[in-house]
């Protein structure tokens, strides 16, 4: 089983496309719902399934914090944060299963 770590993540429908900014304590699953459309909504109704960035923190206080914060960053400062570790705009989802 593993064990939930509280994060905020961002998914891209591609390359410059796109964004959505959310937070989860369970990656994996949450990102897995997004990819197939489990999740009504925005995601669903603009393809929004590329995992592009997220950040681990120490509680859902902070990710939720810190969700709001980057939700408020207009679109060239969150384009910097993902290219910053990922300039390929590569989906991240493989690389936490």
């Amino acid at each position: 089983m593993r064990e939930r770590q509280p994060c905020v993540y961002i998914l891209a429908s591609k390359r410059n496309g796109t964004l959505y900014i959310g937070v989860t304590s369970d990656l994996v699953k949450r990102v897995w719902e997004h990819q197939n459309d489990l999740v009504e909504g925005f995601t669903k109704k603009y393809a929004v399934h590329r995992l592009v960035y997220y950040e681990m923190l120490e509680n859902m206080e902070s990710a939720i914090q810190r969700e709001k914060q980057l939700k408020k960053w207009n679109r060239d400062w969150k384009i910097d944060l993902i290219e910053k570790d990922n300039p390929e705009w590569h989906d991240l989802y493989d690389s936490l299963i």
